[in-house]
């Protein structure tokens, strides 16, 4: 690829010489979740320490029959430990439990907490609301049958990226409309906040830098089942009238992403509504960077996501 910005880090240039990936917007959904697939999910999991099981939970009780696949990593030693309830991304189209293995597994270590990886119900197949009541019952799961897996049901967090923090954000909202599940933090790492394609960051990063514009609006298509679903604040929390009362935040952004200004607008509004933030920008990044383990920069944004969940499990 030519044209690159002179600013984009080094790392963020090792990304893109390595993805060799056709633009989302070209593909089937097949297509697009087989190349994320090949992208993402290693030949052989990682060699660590950790116990990790497969499970399958109760579905939203919108939907009795439907049940819910999990993944659950859990550090060796050490009694009950927190939660993390983690959604994965992939514009709520594709991702599931093995592209995110990677992720989960570094982030239960440097957290060393307990992390529940959840196989929501995906677009187009199961269009919004699906995956967000998938979300909050498995987030709810957690909370009450924690001690299942080995977790401490006091200390319940969520977060996800991209449409997985989008998600986490949705879950957040619906925790305080239902009085419950109590929930510690919330890791919004590079999450879509709104249903619009106006701001500065999609202008700058149209193409060229892993998420394009023609991508977002693509698994928009495929996840909303009407546009004026993309309204409701429960697909684009950055609408919400009232952000207060919401569990404090870590936010992640990248400057070469098309999402970044939505997710930096969305840690303003959580400021604005009494909620303590922590928002870290990489300037020189894109998209999905803290899925590569070997980046020093990826291993910076996993120490402030483990940072954020320490300091509301009351580690500090």
């Amino acid at each position: 690829m030519t044209g690159r910005a002179p600013d984009l880090h080094p790392e963020a240039e090792t990304i893109l010489d390595r993805v060799d990936l056709p633009p989302t917007a070209s593909l089937s959904v097949e297509g697009a979740r087989e190349a994320l697939r090949d992208l993402l999910v290693a030949e052989e999991p990682p060699d660590d320490d950790l116990t990790v099981r497969d499970l399958s939970i109760p579905g939203p009780g919108d939907d009795p029959e439907t049940s819910l696949p999990i993944r659950t990593y859990t550090p060796p030693d050490g009694g009950a430990r927190p939660v993390f309830v983690y959604l994965h991304g992939g514009g709520w189209v594709r991702g599931d439990l093995d592209t995110h293995d990677g992720l989960c597994r570094l982030l239960a270590e440097a957290a060393d907490c307990v992390v529940v990886s959840v196989d929501y119900r995906r677009a187009p197949e199961h269009r919004f609301p699906a995956a967000v009541h998938d979300a909050y019952a498995a987030t709810a799961w957690a909370a009450e049958y924690a001690e299942i897996v080995g977790g401490d049901p006091d200390r319940v967090a969520v977060g996800g990226d991209s449409a997985g923090g989008n998600l986490a954000a949705a879950v957040t909202l619906l925790a305080r409309e239902r009085d419950g599940p109590e929930l510690a933090h919330q890791v919004l790492l590079y999450p879509v906040t709104d249903y619009a394609f106006d701001t500065s960051s999609y202008d700058e990063n149209t193409a060229g830098y892993l998420l394009s514009r023609a991508s977002m609006r693509w698994y928009w298509e495929r996840y909303l089942g009407d546009d004026i679903d993309g309204a409701n604040p429960y697909a684009s929390p950055l609408r919400a009238r009232d952000l207060s009362g919401l569990p404090s935040a870590t936010v992640i952004t990248a400057g070469y992403d098309p999402l970044r200004d939505e997710g930096a607008a969305y840690a303003d509004r959580l400021r604005e509504g009494g909620v303590s933030v922590t928002h870290e920008n990489y300037p020189g990044m894109v998209h999905v960077f803290a899925s590569f383990p070997d980046l020093d920069r990826a291993r910076d944004a996993r120490r402030v996501i483990a940072d954020g969940l320490a300091t509301a499990f009351g580690r500090d």
